[in-house]
């Protein structure tokens, strides 16, 4: 059974950095793209960022291009989300999702983790 799970959520002062991480088990990572996404209060889920497989094969929302960076280590099933310059009052849950393929797109994703919430403070 494919499991997600993100940590590394946490208050951040405007401007400062978080890197998320994101543990999964029951499928073989290497096989999928790795997509997170972040839901606002009151907001749709959006797409963040996705990385494929190799992880030459990103993709970044234009809001988080130049602030954002994935990274994944295979070997320890694990995705990274390294995030930098965070807005104010720009509180969210970061989710990362396991997509059916290995590509770049994350486009279909088939299992998500709980969430990890990012608040900024103000």
């Amino acid at each position: 059974q494919l499991q997600l799970v993100e940590s590394g959520g946490g208050l951040v002062q405007p401007g400062g950095s978080l890197r998320l991480s994101c543990a999964a088990s029951g499928f073989a990572l290497d096989k999928k793209a790795i997509g997170w996404f972040r839901q606002a209060p009151g907001q749709e889920r959006e797409g963040v960022s996705c990385v494929g497989v190799p992880d030459v094969h990103q993709w970044y929302a234009d809001s988080v291009k130049g602030r954002f960076t994935n990274s994944r280590d295979n070997a320890q099933k694990s995705v990274y989300l390294q995030m930098n310059s965070l807005p104010p009052e720009d509180p969210a849950v970061y989710y990362c999702a396991a997509d059916r393929s290995a590509s770049g797109s994350c486009a279909w994703p088939v299992a998500w983790g709980p969430g990890t919430p990012v608040p900024v403070s103000s």
